[in-house]
């Protein structure tokens, strides 16, 4: 790719913008946890904790979001179901992020997109409250992620497809950062540089063939740009 392309990025939020891990995605677990439990007790169904855990990792595992499952097999409503996951006492406390995230973020060529499984609000307070709000050009939440009015978030092609058709995006132009394998996977069968952020995870395998640049740390990005140019 000749040097003076320009590059669109695409950006995860959870555990890649900021560590989820340290208490926000516990607070979703178990804000998940206990909404599934209301829908299982209402249906009748084993709704103990042993039970409403399987049920939600059974569908995030088959579907990319447990929202989905929750969907299509017990006929949740999505905005509902979002927002009972993302309410938190505090969500400032909670959250934890690299320093210098701005200044990243301006030395890296071409627009920045945000493209997260995350639903609007609680993305647009996390990316304000980590002082991200004005470097990025677009926001693509979860409620964003639509295909013949179908709910299809990260790892889909089709929202993917679909996302880089309607900005008129070549696919080898885009860069996807991203803490998750199946999401990188998936852009990088469609011609997407893909890399693969480990700062957050606790336990790494070998990087896989569809990963182009691996970085610990986001500030080391700059440094591999050559490697997605």
């Amino acid at each position: 790719m000749p040097a003076r392309r320009r590059l669109t990025w695409l950006f995860d939020l959870d555990n890649t913008l900021h560590d989820a891990s340290h208490a926000i995605f516990p607070a979703i677990n178990d804000n998940m946890n206990a909404a599934i439990a209301r829908v299982l007790s209402a249906e009748q169904k084993p709704a103990h904790p042993e039970a409403v855990d399987a049920v939600r990792m059974a569908y995030w595992q088959r579907y990319g979001a447990t929202l989905l499952g929750m969907m299509r097999h017990h006929a949740v409503r999505a905005d509902e179901f979002l927002r009972d996951a993302h309410c938190f006492d505090n969500l400032s406390r909670m959250i934890r992020a690299e320093r210098g995230l701005a200044r990243l973020l301006r030395r890296l060529p071409g627009n920045k997109i945000l493209l997260t499984n995350a639903p609007t609000a609680y993305a647009r307070e996390v990316i304000r409250h980590i002082g991200l709000h004005r470097h990025f050009a677009e926001h693509v939440p979860i409620e964003s992620m639509m295909v013949h009015r179908q709910l299809r978030p990260k790892p889909s092609r089709l929202m993917l497809q679909q996302l880089l058709a309607r900005r008129g995006l070549r696919a080898r132009d885009c860069v996807l950062v991203e803490d998750t394998l199946a999401n990188l996977k998936s852009a990088k069968s469609l011609g997407l540089r893909t890399v693969w952020f480990t700062g957050y995870l606790s336990a790494l395998a070998r990087r896989p063939g569809f990963v182009d640049v691996t970085v610990k740390s986001l500030s080391h990005l700059p440094g591999k740009l050559h490697r997605l140019m």
